[in-house]
């Protein structure tokens, strides 16, 4: 397998979990987010998204995260990380959304781009926007642990999608230096993924295309 990936992408770091998680042999093809390299006419035409990640499997190409990660729960099902079980399965996607859906696209690389190059914000408007989604959204991821939560993971002892969305999410959170003190229970969880070796193999600090 392949992955077109960017180390500080938290889509490319979803992704890359659930791969070391599984304990799949992969080669990551670097994408430049900040040269804008996921524009180039070559690129597009593999990927219409114009952006990371995407897996390529033998002739099969992905792009979309959280559908690239069902693709791997398909084709490599030890572990699970989206449940069979109805229930359980609804509780890890509901989180997962809470994140992927309602947290990442207000505020990924390119629409804070935007913000600055196109609508003139300042670094400053550009930050307060960011921080008032993060806000936003684990406030309710927040409340969707402490309801619903259990375990050492978000839900239970094994990771799961949802483990996979939040700690990208809660990483480049703190690199943006956002005030995380109000949300005790995912800081929990981030703090215990991020001390077992598969999330760490998937970190943004290990990837060849690093750069601080």
């Amino acid at each position: 397998m392949q992955l077109h990936s960017f180390f500080n992408s938290s889509t490319s770091y979803r992704v890359r979990i659930a791969l070391a998680l599984k304990g799949v042999a992969f080669e990551v093809l670097p994408i430049n987010l900040r040269k804008q390299e996921q524009r180039a006419a070559d690129y597009v035409a593999i990927n219409p998204s114009a952006g990371v990640p995407l897996l390529t499997d033998g002739d099969f190409s992905l792009s979309q995260s959280l559908a690239i990660i069902d693709y791997l729960d398909a084709t490599h099902p030890t572990p699970r990380l989206i449940p069979q079980d109805a229930r359980e399965r609804a509780r890890v996607l509901e989180l997962s959304d809470a994140i992927a859906c309602d947290i990442h696209p207000v505020n990924n690389m390119r629409i804070l781009r935007y913000l600055q190059e196109e609508l003139g914000a300042t670094e400053a408007q550009k930050n307060a926007w960011y921080h008032h989604w993060i806000r936003e959204g684990l406030t309710a991821v927040e409340t969707l642990l402490a309801r619903h939560g259990h375990g050492a993971y978000c839900f239970g002892d094994a990771p799961t999608l949802a483990d996979c969305c939040l700690v990208p999410q809660v990483a480049n959170a703190q690199r943006m230096g956002c005030d995380l003190s109000a949300y005790p229970n995912a800081l929990r969880v981030y703090a215990h993924c991020t001390a077992q070796p598969a999330f760490q193999q998937a970190a943004p600090a290990n990837q060849p295309d690093y750069v601080k």
